[in-house]
């Protein structure tokens, strides 16, 4: 499994907005690494900060 599906997976399961640390704690992962993820799904329009820091998917 990719990163990037692995920071969506982490998402899903929780159910609300994450900071990047509690994804990386959620997932298994770097926390570097989440953030590099994050900004690629930001780009892709899959997820959205609905406050800021936190993270979640677009619906």
């Amino acid at each position: 499994m990719d990163t990037t599906n692995a920071v969506l997976d982490a998402l899903k399961q929780n159910g609300k907005p994450m900071k990047a640390g509690e994804i990386a704690t959620a997932s298994g992962l770097d926390k570097k690494d989440v953030e590099k993820a994050i900004k690629v799904l930001v780009k892709e329009e899959k997820l959205h900060s609905p406050i800021r820091c936190f993270y979640d998917i677009k619906k």
